[in-house]
């Protein structure tokens, strides 16, 4: 019986099929749509069929939560003032893992599981959907060195009807 090819051999033989038809080579670093996306590291979104994208319209940048942390405003920082993005739509999702657990439980299990002090370690754990989505706009629209002029939208994406809703931040 043969054995089972591992995630990273699937993915390099996929990977030598895609390069023998590849086509986008032409693509130019700046999105077309001048638009950078910050989302949730969720498998279950496909930001392109979701949002009617194609490769090379808009910049995605992925965490879990979908968080204005420091390194993805770090991120939107470049895509601004280095690549011409004058739009960010920031999207968060029905039953996000960071939903169901506070930093405190996380914390405790990483400590548990491995015997290491975690107790430094944020994970930015949150109840509110909307009301995240509302503090990560108002992040992004406050913070310094980003431009005044940037559209910042946020949303929230149900996870289980496919459908995208826009949240109001004054």
């Amino acid at each position: 019986m043969a054995e089972k090819k591992s995630v990273f051999e699937e993915m390099m033989e996929h990977n030598v099929r895609y390069a023998q038809t590849f086509g986008l080579g032409h693509l130019q670093t700046p999105p077309v749509r001048k638009l950078v996306i910050l989302t949730c590291m969720d498998s279950r979104m496909d930001l392109e069929q979701l949002l009617g994208l194609q490769v090379g319209d808009a910049h995605m940048i992925r965490n879990a939560g979908g968080l204005a942390t420091d390194d993805a405003v770090r991120s939107l920082i470049l895509s601004t003032h280095l690549l011409g993005t004058r739009a960010i739509a920031i999207i968060q999702h029905t039953e996000c893992g960071l939903l169901s657990i506070t930093d405190e439980q996380m914390r405790f299990r990483l400590t548990s599981e491995t015997g290491k002090d975690a107790s430094h370690l944020q994970f930015h754990a949150f109840h509110d959907l909307d009301h995240n989505v509302t503090e990560q706009v108002k992040r992004v629209r406050e913070h310094p060195f980003l431009p005044k002029n940037i559209q910042v939208r946020g949303y929230v994406y149900d996870v289980k009807k496919g459908s995208l809703r826009e949240v109001i931040v004054a």
